[in-house]
């Protein structure tokens, strides 16, 4: 019965995940959602977020960029987004992101939560 607790965290794993990413998707919504929204082409004050995931930083075509974001030669992924969110003018000065940072577990859930939505535009 040694292999009981390990079908129990093998089990569990899919509800922490969903957990996760209610958490990441409420402060994605607390966080971000006056600024930027996920539905293709609907810019608010920042740009739409849909299909960040991957995508060259001030590549979407109709939206006005900062110089620093169009110039910045870098792709948002975890590790990028995980920067820029601790601190937008610290990673990228002249950013006309006004946005303080977050702390890292905030950060690592909100990831979280734009990782999955790329995950689900993909598989449809």
């Amino acid at each position: 019965m040694a292999w009981l607790p390990l079908v129990a965290t093998l089990a569990a794993a899919p509800a922490l995940a969903d957990a996760e990413r209610g958490q990441g998707e409420r402060l994605f919504r607390a966080q971000c959602l006056g600024c930027h929204s996920l539905v293709p082409g609907e810019h608010l004050a920042g740009p739409s977020l849909h299909g960040l995931i991957g995508r060259p930083a001030g590549s979407v075509e109709d939206f006005d960029y900062s110089p620093a974001l169009r110039e910045a030669e870098l792709t948002w992924n975890a590790e990028t987004l995980d920067a820029f969110l601790a601190g937008p003018d610290a990673f990228l000065p002249g950013t006309h992101m006004v946005f303080w940072g977050l702390d890292e577990r905030p950060r690592r859930r909100i990831i979280h939560f734009l990782e999955s939505r790329a995950s689900e535009a993909t598989d449809h």
